[in-house]
C-alpha cells in the first residue's frame, strides 16, 4: 500500500511538472532548464539548424560560422542543471558558463532561420530529451516546422571529400536529403543530432540530419565546409567560406577553455564515453 502511494505521488509529480511546463512557458522554476527569451521576432516559416558540439565539432563550426556570416541575432539563452557543473573564468575576472543559445536570421524571399548554438550538450539522457523538448517548444512557438541537425560520422582517417549521410522524419524528406548528394545513414545516431530528428517526428514536424565523415578527435573544418555546402543547397544560401578556418579556431579555443579537446587527446581509450554526449 505504501509502495502504491509512492508510485502515485511520483506520477502526480510528473503530471504537475508537465502542466507547469505547458502553463508557464518558457520559464518554470520546477523544471531544470532555465530559459531567457530576450526578444520575440516575427519569423517566416523558420528552419531550425542544430549546431551543438559533436563528433569532429562539425555542427559547432557550422553554427558559429553561420551566426557570424549572416549576422544572426541572439534571442534565447538556455541554462540547464544537466550541463557541466563548472564555470570558466575570463581574463577580466568574469565567468563563462555552459550554455545553449538560439539566434535568428531574417531573409528576404526565403524562409527565416533559427540557429541553435552552444558550448555543450546535456550530460544525461533525461537532460538531453528535456533540452531538445524545450528548444522545439520555442522553435514551434515562432512558427518552425522543419529541423536540420548536423553532426559527425566517425571514420578512422580524414578524407579530402568526406561522405555525408542522412536520416529523416519521413520518406519524402529523406528524398530531399538524398537529392542534396547525401547517402542513407544506417545505424544509430546518438545525442542531439539523433534526438532532435526523432522528437521532431513525434511533434509532426519534418527534418533531416547531415552527418559528415570525420576522424572526430578535433574540430574538423573540412567536414564543416562540406556540411555548409550541402546545407546551403537546401537553404538556397551562398555562404562565404573564406573565414571558416577562423571559425574552427574559435571553436577550438572555446573547447580548450572547457578542457574538452585536451581530455579527448589524453584519454583516447575512453573516447566512446567522452563523446557519448557529443555526436
Amino acid at each position: 500500500m505504501k509502495r502504491f502511494s509512492l508510485i502515485k505521488k511520483h506520477r502526480l509529480l510528473g503530471i504537475l511538472i508537465s502542466q507547469c511546463s505547458s502553463k508557464y512557458p518558457p520559464k518554470c522554476t520546477v523544471m531544470v532548464c532555465s530559459i531567457d527569451i530576450s526578444e520575440k521576432p516575427t519569423l517566416n516559416d523558420p528552419i531550425l539548424i542544430e549546431g551543438l558540439p559533436g563528433i569532429g565539432f562539425v555542427a559547432n563550426i557550422v553554427a558559429i560560422h553561420l551566426i557570424k556570416e549572416l549576422k544572426a541575432k541572439l534571442f534565447v539563452q538556455i541554462f540547464s542543471s544537466s550541463f557541466q557543473d563548472f564555470a570558466i573564468t575570463t581574463g577580466d575576472g568574469g565567468a563563462r558558463t555552459p550554455i545553449n543559445e538560439l539566434y535568428y536570421v531574417k531573409r528576404d524571399g526565403e524562409r527565416d532561420l533559427i540557429i541553435w548554438y552552444g558550448n555543450t550538450q546535456a550530460l544525461t539522457t533525461v537532460g538531453q530529451y528535456e533540452l531538445v523538448g524545450k528548444v522545439l517548444d520555442i522553435a514551434q512557438e515562432f512558427g518552425c516546422r522543419f529541423v536540420v541537425s548536423i553532426g559527425g560520422f566517425k571514420k578512422d582517417e580524414a578524407q579530402p571529400i568526406p561522405g555525408i549521410y542522412s536520416t529523416a522524419t519521413d520518406l519524402e524528406t529523406m528524398q530531399q536529403a538524398l537529392d542534396l548528394g547525401t547517402k542513407v545513414m544506417v545505424g544509430h545516431v546518438f545525442g542531439i543530432a539523433g534526438i532532435s530528428i526523432g522528437m521532431a517526428k513525434i511533434r509532426d514536424m519534418k527534418g533531416f540530419s547531415l552527418l559528415v565523415d570525420t576522424p572526430g578527435m578535433n574540430p574538423d573544418v573540412n567536414a564543416a565546409k562540406y556540411a555548409l555546402i550541402t546545407l546551403g543547397k537546401y537553404l538556397f544560401l551562398d555562404v562565404d567560406l573564406s573565414g571558416l578556418e577562423a571559425s574552427g579556431d574559435e571553436i577550438k579555443k572555446m573547447l580548450e577553455s572547457f578542457g574538452v579537446v585536451r581530455s579527448i587527446t589524453e584519454e583516447k581509450k575512453k573516447e566512446e564515453q567522452q563523446l557519448r554526449w557529443f555526436i
